[in-house]
């Protein structure tokens, strides 16, 4: 096993903790490891002006770190896994999935407590068309507009009065230790997250056979069959990040788990749900399955709106 390794990673404050996270993992590992950060800037970061859903095209915060690795300027990339499309270049895997952090989105508010208490017609910021479809199903007066940038603009716009309100990734602010006054959890039975969120990917070569032996150690189990879950849900979909799709997979046993799908008009108009149960080992299977069902109760006409080249 070579004693340097490269982890290519996005240059947000997030993306460096995330990397910065790993990196400490496999140093406890093999404490005579070497590991540096190959910080590279992608296509999402470069755009901030246009809402996600407009800029287009799949794995805008992977593609520029993937190159990296395909070319052996990194050795591995640790990605937040909802970035990730479902199909990777040839030559590369997700090695390993870590242990998940909490999947659920949170609202922030320097003067409301919840999401009740935001007054009619109240300004909410988000980046997420399924953040916003699943909003306005609830609460259909809200004014909601395009919020982009790292954790730390967004909470900055907030606090300068830009907003009533935000919603964010509860694990981003837990693993940056952030705080707004008022911080209110959205748990899944009202705003189900996006595929994938909250849990760790990392991405490497399929024959840097060492290297995979190396991060099997930090392999969770039961993040990666729920995660597995999930994006196959979104395959079936042929969904990317930008759209309003959701997805969470929890186990309900040891060895069961159950899927929740969601596909919404962007204005929340229409929310279609489903929930499929079933083994562990039949994950893929799940998602595809629900996808599926979804697809034929309706949500195909919502995604022929947003992917008419299909």
């Amino acid at each position: 096993m070579r004693k340097h390794l490269v982890i290519a990673t996005r240059g947000s404050r997030l993306a460096l903790w995330q990397a910065a996270h790993v990196k400490h993992l496999l140093e406890e590992l093999d404490p005579a490891l070497s590991i540096s950060l190959n910080v590279i800037k992608t296509r999402g970061d470069v755009i901030l002006d246009v809402p996600l859903a407009k800029v287009g095209g799949k794995g805008l915060f992977v593609k520029e770190i993937e190159e990296a690795l395909l070319e052996g300027r990194a050795d591995l990339a640790v990605h937040s896994i909802k970035d990730v499309p479902m199909e990777l270049p040839e030559g590369l895997l997700l090695g390993c999935v870590p242990p998940r952090e909490t999947a659920t989105d949170c609202l922030l508010s320097c003067k409301y407590p919840n999401l009740e208490a935001l007054p009619r017609g109240a300004h909410v910021g988000t980046s997420s068309l399924r953040r916003q479809a699943q909003l306005l199903a609830i609460r259909p007066d809200l004014r909601i507009t395009s919020l982009r940038g790292n954790v730390d603009t967004r909470l900055r716009k907030l606090e300068e009065g830009a907003f009533d309100a935000i919603v964010l990734a509860t694990a981003g602010l837990q693993r940056l230790g952030l705080r707004a006054p008022y911080m209110f959890p959205l748990d899944p039975e009202r705003l189900l997250p996006a595929v994938g969120q909250g849990a760790l990917g990392i991405e490497c070569r399929e024959d840097d056979y060492d290297l995979l032996v190396l991060l099997a150690s930090l392999e969770d189990r039961d993040t990666r069959v729920c995660v597995d879950a999930e994006r196959a849900f979104l395959a079936g979909l042929d969904g990317g990040c930008q759209v309003p799709i959701a997805g969470h997979a929890r186990f309900v046993d040891e060895e069961n788990l159950v899927l929740e799908g969601l596909v919404a008009e962007v204005d929340g108009s229409l929310i279609l749900r489903g929930e499929r149960r079933g083994d562990a080992v039949d994950s893929r299977q799940i998602g595809e399955a629900l996808a599926q069902e979804l697809l034929d109760g309706g949500a195909r006409n919502i995604l022929q709106k947003l992917y008419p080249e299909h």
